[in-house]
């Protein structure tokens, strides 16, 4: 089988999160010599997948299987790959089925390797991403299986194919802010006390602030006011509650004290609480490690391109692997039609991630 048969039969299994349409069985049935693991949790399916092929470092291909609901709006059948005019279409052709056929036909097709090939799979990364990677890693951690470098085949490309890769992420921040007051009627504000009066006198001050600087890598950590709520939809009566949601794509510079301190400078004269959750932390791979240089070396190799190394965009499953102190990195094909109705790759994008994840394989 060659990487584009491979990669249409993987958009023609329905795989919406936490269902893998049976891919991971059959992958497992593919790779034949591996020795596979299966972790599954509650619905989720997880798969890992190695063969030590002779003592040296352990190189991991990360990603997922399962694909957002199709949705509305499409011109064909997203469950069907359709080929025209040079591009292949169907939910989940960029994120991430072009990625995961890219590296599993790779891997298929080594026969030698120094050291040890693996992958990582689930059915959970499009969905709360609680039962997915992060059940596997601890796994992998009790069994001292963890990779020394791992590659997520998630879409980076921007422009052309080969001009960008991931060396890290943001994280992600959530707040609730509650603020009381006392409600009142509106023809007598002076007996009231309104927290949207309040908070008017200090959001100009928040939204949209920059609460770092940033670096050549990381974009200045930005307070984002997401969703604000108070009252009763009436014209008489003034609220004694509001409550303000805001999200942080928080850098490297900007933790949570940060932006409790932040948001107690304007808050502190008002009776408010603040809630925090961190759904991912900010990591940054050092572009000097062996698992960047050589990835550099097989997408220049391959492409022509020379990839720059990026950390925009939101989040993956990488947020879980760096933690555990995994050399991690992301690379894939384009990234402009993902989760969109008419999601599509190109069949040569398709072809060359195969050729550069078997140059990595060969060059590691």
């Amino acid at each position: 089988m060659d990487v584009i048969t491979l990669f249409k039969s993987m958009i023609e299994r329905k795989s919406e999160t936490p269902d893998d349409g049976g891919a991971l069985g059959w992958i497992a049935d593919y790779l034949e010599g591996y020795t596979p693991l299966v972790i599954n949790c509650d619905e989720v399916q997880n798969l890992f997948i190695y063969k030590k092929f002779s003592d040296g470092p352990h190189l991991c291909f990360a990603g997922h299987v399962d694909v957002v609901p199709a949705g509305d709006g499409w011109d064909t059948d997203p469950y069907k790959a359709v080929e025209k005019e040079g591009y292949i279409y169907g939910r989940g052709a960029q994120d991430m089925k072009s990625g995961l056929s890219a590296f599993v036909q790779a891997v298929h097709d080594t026969k030698a390797f120094k050291g040890t090939l693996s992958l990582l799979l689930t059915s959970d990364e499009e969905g709360p991403a609680k039962n997915g990677t992060r059940k596997v890693l601890e796994v992998l951690k009790e069994k001292n299986l963890l990779p020394d470098a791992c590659i997520v085949a998630e879409p980076t490309c921007e422009k052309v194919f080969g001009d960008a890769m991931k060396v890290g992420r943001r994280g992600s921040i959530n707040g609730v802010i509650e603020m009381t007051g006392k409600q009142g009627h509106a023809a007598y504000p002076e007996k009231a006390t309104n927290p949207i009066h309040k908070i008017a006198q200090v959001l100009h001050k928040m939204a949209g602030v920059n609460l770092d600087e940033g670096d050549g890598f990381f974009s200045p950590s930005q307070f984002v006011i997401t969703d604000i709520r108070a009252g009763m939809e009436v014209t008489n009566v003034t609220p004694g509650k509001l409550k303000m949601m805001f999200n942080v794509r928080n850098s490297t510079k900007t933790d949570q004290k940060d932006i409790r301190d932040f948001v107690h400078l304007y808050f502190k004269e008002m009776n408010y609480t603040l809630a925090l959750d961190q759904s991912a932390y900010p990591f940054m791979t050092d572009v000097n490690t062996h698992i960047v240089r050589t990835l550099d070396t097989a997408i220049e190799k391959v492409t022509g391109v020379k990839t720059k190394h990026s950390t925009a965009g939101g989040t993956s499953d990488a947020r879980f692997i760096a933690p555990y102190g995994i050399d991690v990195v992301e690379f894939g094909v384009r990234n402009d039609t993902i989760h969109a109705p008419n999601e599509r790759t190109s069949v040569e994008e398709v072809q060359k991630l195969y050729e550069v994840f078997t140059e990595l394989i060969r060059s590691f």
